[in-house]
């Protein structure tokens, strides 16, 4: 199997992403967030670098084996990211964006379990070198 420098390339793009929103958060949004809306955003960075970095972390460690259950890992942290972080984000900035969008609230356990999944498989994958 080919090294995994695609998703490597897709989770530095993601992680860069990550500190754009953060950045965002703390300087664009600081005034306009209530401090629960600015916990929630600052929440949604802090586990979209985790993940990312994990992601990171799981692509490098598994370059050089052949097994599937890295990359669907590495697919699970980043949908996680999009569920989790991202619903999160739109969450937190609502009233900014005018929108009633507490419908994405069970969206974001979606995300938590995409996080689970992804260390679950990942430990599956170097326990059982597949």
């Amino acid at each position: 199997m080919k090294p995994i420098a695609t998703p490597v390339l897709t989770i530095c793009i993601v992680l860069a992403l990550g500190v754009i929103l953060g950045a965002f958060g703390a300087h664009a949004l600081e005034d306009r967030l209530a401090a629960a809306q600015q916990d929630t955003w600052e929440t949604a960075v802090r586990y979209h670098f985790y993940h990312g970095l994990g992601a990171l972390l799981i692509a490098l460690l598994a370059q050089h084996r052949t097994s599937r259950l890295f990359v669907l890992a590495i697919r699970l942290h980043l949908a996680g990211i999009l569920l989790f972080s991202g619903s999160l984000y739109l969450l937190a900035t609502q009233s900014v964006l005018g929108a009633d969008l507490s419908w994405l609230g069970p969206v974001t356990p979606l995300g938590g379990l995409a996080f689970v999944a992804g260390w679950i498989v990942a430990g599956w994958g170097f326990k059982t070198g597949q």
